[in-house]
């Protein structure tokens, strides 16, 4: 859309509503100007054209002036209008605006290659707030036998703390971390680090030595000299009292009455309104993440190395913003400068800061129901969906270069059919001992693989067993195609299990292959590509179109478990799986009995009528009928349910769901079967699949 056609729509008037000093517009303001210069120069040109006809046929020089005054008024009117305050807009306007003119976010023109938006405007991001000192009566308590220590240990001098608390998770015993000791007064920044370690007390993190040795060390690190000369074990601090308040605290908070509870969404909400939307190209947009990280202590998935180490809070200085040159830029919290101001239109973060744990990017980015998230998803697809028509001649090269001179190529032909066939991730490389020992396809070692020539009535079977991705494993036993099975045996050959399986192998390589063969072609790309077309082959083969609408979903649930499974989506099971199987149960159970004693009335009122010939009797049959009916439709569907909840126990469909599924697929399937798409996707799925939901019919193919 073109600046002159944005003025033309009134851009500019849509952002005056939302609201004064909320600092939102000012780079809409300045458009509209852009765009009534440009539309006032196209009614100068239209002049000039008229005064050369002017002169051409003088008899119609009246009449052209007449129409070019009644034109120049008509479009003063609109320019006025335009500029007359409309107050704050909210979502439900600007759907109307959009829908009033006629296009949807992902239809508007494309721009050139690398330009993601023409203007952003937004708040920054909303900062923790500061720690909170512990009450004087929740203590701290060392068991310190130190006799250099002179005076009392509850007189330290406090020192000003910079933190905020993380959630925590529950497990069953709380270390004692010490028992009777003397109260120790902290400074206000050890304090706040020894409340992240006590809210985790029943958390089987704070089991694990690792994780006690790396907040050990780095809280050290930010006490006081006078405290680091008392506290040097922790087995000797007891942090149960701090613990118990929090513990406390949360159970007050759960037990708020309903007004109270009223009170305080009605400030998040206030504070999401604030800081969690933005203006890009004239649409209001939901952000993401717009809270920064708590400081607390770092967790890691699996046996991280860095697991208990300090996440330190996230201050202005860290951040760098990204916003439009004419955008009113963020101001920082009073006494705070921003790192650095960003006008970089070719991404789509709008802040970043540099996480100290392993010293990664973290980013502000768009809600999934953005507009440039949405054009990113589809395009993930469609890539995908054009792998459809080269896949097979994929195929066809990686399986000639299984024989080839080059021992790199080999390798690469291997990797990639696995990557094909499994599913399985690239595997990036990463620094040794940063990160927790996780593997992907190109990154195997032997010691991850075993081969069997038979196993289980197949020939030629790879056993793999290592941890992918969030430390989760795999284990899989594959029979592979012979030239796959010998290539691996010479990968293998005079190697030790620690060494690389595919030692002359990287991801770069693998995909700078696959750029050659198709463009936009990652290794990625296969994953997704397999995900959705294993769903939707599984849909047509598992859906029954006889079947209700329960029984249909539990096709659907059993189709994308397929996919879930070949991408390795696992889970562990709920703490209250156990609990809600039983609850599930006895309903089921209490259902029976109802459809018992339903047959039993059906049974007698049949009876009744065959004795009288009543009207009345035969239609109490039909009644009863009915209602035996529709309770076995309901114990069917508790059936349904109690099935589907087992086969899930263990398995994460969200992940694939959101992520490696064309929503294209599901979508047609519903529209194909009836089935409300309410059924499939919440809200936010459905905000975030919107484009997938206008766009496919019911006829839609991968």
């Amino acid at each position: 859309m073109g600046k002159d056609e944005e003025g033309e729509k009134g851009v500019g008037s849509e952002e005056e509503r939302v609201g004064k000093g909320s600092g939102y517009g000012k780079g809409i303001k300045e458009e509209e100007g852009l765009g009534e210069t440009g539309s006032a120069g196209e009614g100068q040109e239209v002049k000039k054209e008229g005064d050369e006809r002017k002169e051409d046929v003088p008899g119609k020089e009246k009449r052209k002036t007449r129409r070019s005054q009644r034109w120049k008024k008509k479009r003063q009117r609109r320019i006025m209008k335009k500029k007359k305050p409309q107050g704050k807009v909210g979502k439900q306007n600007l759907k109307k605006e959009r829908r009033r003119k006629g296009r949807k976010v992902w239809e508007e023109e494309k721009k050139e290659d690398g330009v993601k938006w023409m203007q952003l405007e937004h708040r920054g991001p909303y900062f923790a707030p500061l720690y909170e000192p512990l009450p004087e009566d929740v203590r701290f308590y060392y068991d310190g036998d130190n006799p250099e220590q002179e005076g009392p240990m509850d007189e330290l001098v406090c020192g000003v703390g910079t933190g905020l608390l993380p959630g925590s998770t529950s497990s069953p015993e709380i270390p004692k971390n010490g028992g009777s000791g003397k109260p120790l007064k902290l400074s206000l920044a050890t304090e706040e680090i020894a409340t992240f370690y006590a809210k985790m007390l029943d958390h089987e993190y704070t089991t694990k030595e690792l994780f006690q040795n790396n907040f050990f060390h780095d809280w050290r690190k930010e006490m006081s000299s006078e405290e680091q000369e008392i506290i040097k074990d922790l087995d000797k601090c007891d942090f149960r009292e701090i613990h118990k308040y929090f513990v406390d605290k949360n159970e007050a908070r759960k037990a708020l009455s309903k007004e109270e509870k009223q009170k305080l969404k009605e400030e998040a909400d206030k504070i999401q309104e604030e800081y969690g939307y933005c203006i890009l190209d004239g649409h209001r947009e939901k952000i993401g993440n717009f809270k920064t990280e708590p400081p607390g202590l770092f967790r890691g998935r699996g046996e991280h190395p860095k697991m208990g180490m300090l996440k330190r809070r996230i201050m202005p200085e860290d951040v760098t913003i990204n916003c439009s040159r004419d955008s009113k830029i963020p101001e920082p919290p009073e006494g705070h400068k921003w790192k650095e101001v960003r006008c970089d239109n070719t991404v789509t973060w709008l802040a970043s800061w540099t996480e100290n744990i392993q010293n990664t990017l973290k980013y502000i980015m768009l809600n999934p129901s953005s507009k440039l998230k949405g054009e990113k998803d589809w395009q993930k697809y469609e890539v995908a969906r054009r792998l459809k028509g080269v896949v097979h001649t994929i195929r066809a090269q990686y399986r000639k270069d299984w024989k080839s001179k080059e021992m790199k190529k080999r390798q690469r032909a291997v990797a990639l059919y696995f990557i094909d066939k499994l599913a399985l991730r690239a595997g990036n490389e990463k620094e040794e001992g940063e990160t927790a020992d996780t593997v992907g396809c190109c990154s195997l070692r032997v010691e991850h693989i075993q081969l069997h020539p038979q196993l289980d009535g197949q020939e030629h079977v790879v056993e793999f067993d290592f941890l992918g991705k969030d430390s989760i494993r795999y284990y899989n036993k594959v029979s592979v195609e012979k030239p796959v099975f010998k290539n691996l045996k010479l990968f293998m050959k005079n190697k030790d299990p620690s060494d690389d399986l595919f030692d002359q192998l990287t991801t770069t390589f693998l995909n700078k292959h696959l750029q050659h063969l198709m463009d936009g072609l990652t290794a990625k790309v296969f994953r997704t590509y397999n995900a959705s077309i294993t769903l939707q082959e599984q849909l047509k083969a598992l859906t029954n179109p006889e079947d209700n609408v329960a029984g249909k979903l539990l096709s659907y649930n059993r189709a994308n478990r397929a996919v879930a499974i070949l991408c390795n989506h696992q889970r562990s099971v709920p703490k209250t799986f156990a609990r809600s199987m039983e609850v599930l149960q006895e309903k089921i159970d209490a259902k029976k009995k109802q459809v018992e004693e339903a047959q039993e009335e059906v049974k007698k009122a049949e009876d009744e009528f065959k004795e009288t010939k009543d009207a009345k009797a035969e239609a109490n049959v039909g009644k009863k009928k009915q209602l035996l009916k529709r309770l076995e439709e309901q114990l069917a569907k508790l059936n349904v349910q109690a099935t589907d909840k087992e086969e899930n126990k263990q398995i994460a469909l969200g992940t694939s769901k959101l992520n490696y599924l064309d929503p294209r697929i599901s979508v047609a399937w519903c529209k194909k079967f009836g089935i409300p798409i309410e059924k499939i996707y919440n809200k936010t799925q459905r905000e975030k699949f919107a484009w997938a939901i206008d766009m496919a019919g019911e006829d839609f193919e991968f």
